[in-house]
């Protein structure tokens, strides 16, 4: 089986080189797969996504490590030949990005075992950001900054990274962070008097090639603590993006950066009032509405059941929200022998409610089951009142007239 030798465990820097194609296959998406003598393309792997691009004329999209049988390089464009010498060139700036995200996570996982002995479970590098799950109870904003901080240290401190390949028996004499995930001759990465641990991926030289960690968040999850973490590019990226954001929401009070916090928690306060305030008013106009529906019962936009003497209220509204329909709904069961049957064209979206009177007939969810079969949504309630919606607004129409037709089938 051909296998492949990989440089960028020697020179995470090393980006251009020349190979030789060893094997042609194809993947079972049917792209084809080219396999080399040798490579720096990073293929996916321990939480870091793979290396892309050039294999001569050739874009490599995806890198396949296949253990034993070598690394496949995943190619869109001309497919060289067997035995032919191609000249392949990594993306700089992922390879860059990846090794910053890959060495600060050694750094923050480091520090957290440091100040408390809170080792990493996983690890990931994901679209924008990347996580670690970490073995830390008590997690708290301060304990986590505290961490940031010791690794912002070891970043500006500019400390030496080195390379070493060991075999298992020196490794089990060494102050490994963590266990090896593989026997035999392992690749171990040192940070200079703070880290010791195996690994394969792509690193910096030095700690300040990382440039800066930073945290945007973390939770709890699956028994650990998951923290969403940046470094680099990405954190200078992130900071621009969250700047411009705070600089806009400032704006908008003509204020500045570090008053907007202060300014938006009053507005959101303001806010509640009113609609605690809006509610009330909107009880009070529901209940007017209600009784002039109630008046109109002989028009066309409603029914009566003359077998039971139940009123049955039907209308569809414009542009009106699930709550204002409920409010409504409740207004007009408030009275005897009543069941409204509510809908509302909300945007692109259908609304429903229906209910009925403690003295009227008739299961509402069983009604919004079958009426949101017909306008694509989903629906669920009691039998006295029920609410659903979906995306078929052209359909509204027809599921209300075929609520009212069940609704007349059970007082025939």
């Amino acid at each position: 089986m051909p296998t492949t030798e990989r440089l960028y465990y020697h020179d995470s820097r090393l980006l251009e080189f020349d190979a030789r194609v060893v094997s042609l296959s194809e993947t079972d998406k049917g792209q084809i797969a080219v396999t080399l003598d040798r490579t720096a393309f990073y293929p996916t792997g321990g939480g870091q996504p793979t290396d892309i691009g050039s294999l001569g004329e050739a874009r490599v999209v995806d890198c396949i490590d296949t253990e034993d049988a070598g690394i496949l390089h995943v190619i869109q464009g001309p497919v060289p030949q067997m035995g032919e010498t191609v000249h392949g060139k990594v993306d700089w700036l992922r390879r860059l990005d990846h090794m910053q995200q890959h060495t600060g996570q050694h750094i923050l996982s480091a520090a957290l075992v440091r100040l408390f002995a809170a080792p990493t479970r996983s690890f990931r590098v994901l679209e924008d950001e990347c996580e670690i799950d970490v073995a830390l109870d008590n997690a708290t904003d301060e304990r986590i900054e505290q961490a940031v901080d010791l690794a912002n240290q070891i970043i500006w401190e500019s400390r030496p990274i080195k390379i070493s390949q060991v075999t298992s028996e020196e490794a089990a004499s060494l102050p490994l962070r963590k266990e090896p995930a593989r026997e035999g001759e392992l690749r171990v990465i040192e940070i200079a008097d703070f880290d010791l641990t195996p690994c394969g991926g792509t690193h910096a030289r030095s700690t300040g090639e990382v440039g800066v960690i930073a945290v945007r968040s973390w939770e709890r999850a699956k028994g650990l603590t998951r923290i969403q973490f940046m470094a680099g590019i990405r954190a200078l990226r992130d900071y621009r993006k969250a700047n411009k954001t705070a600089r806009a929401v400032a704006a908008l009070f003509s204020a500045g950066r570090e008053d907007s916090a202060a300014l938006v928690a009053r507005l959101v306060e303001e806010n509640k009032k009113l609609r605690r305030r809006n509610d009330g008013l909107e009880e009070v106009a529901c209940r007017v509405e209600a009784e002039d529906l109630l008046r109109i019962n002989s028009s066309s936009s409603s029914t009566q059941d003359s077998s039971s003497a139940v009123r049955v209220i039907t209308k569809v509204f414009d542009d009106r929200d699930a709550e204002s329909l409920k409010h409504l709904a409740l207004a007009l069961i408030a009275h005897p022998k009543v069941v409204a049957l509510l809908g509302s064209r909300d945007g692109d979206n259908a609304r429903l409610v229906f209910a009925r009177s403690a003295d009227a007939s008739g299961d509402m969810n069983i009604l919004m089951s079958r009426a949101c079969s017909l306008i694509g949504g989903r629906g669920g309630g009691r039998p006295d009142m029920a609410q659903g919606g979906g995306k078929n607004v052209e359909k509204l129409d027809e599921a209300l007239n075929s609520a009212i037709s069940s609704l007349r089938e059970r007082h025939a």
